[in-house]
């Protein structure tokens, strides 16, 4: 019995990691974390920018802020096409 016993723990770990994992996976892909991380982005070039006493730093963060939100709505363009065309199982 202490086998099965063993099994069903096993399943249970097995469950409760999946379900972080899944967790994980859909806070990596949310909207909201895109969103937090374009505002964190454009805080951190406009604090920057104006400490270095840059013009219109505000208006200037922008551009880095944006880039970022676009780069993060185009890689799941390129991991298909990375998936499909360039990854070969066991090959690292």
């Amino acid at each position: 019995m202490a086998d099965i016993d063993s099994l069903f723990r096993d399943v249970e770990e097995i469950k409760a990691r999946n379900a972080r994992v899944e967790l994980d996976k859909a806070w990596e892909t949310s909207w909201l974390r895109r969103l937090l991380l374009m505002l964190f982005t454009y805080l951190a070039i406009g604090i920057y920018l104006s400490v270095i006493s840059v013009p219109n730093p505000w208006l200037n963060a922008i551009v880095p802020a944006v880039g970022f939100m676009l780069s993060t709505l185009t890689l799941p363009f390129f991991k298909a096409l990375w998936d499909s065309k360039l990854y070969k199982p066991g090959n690292r």
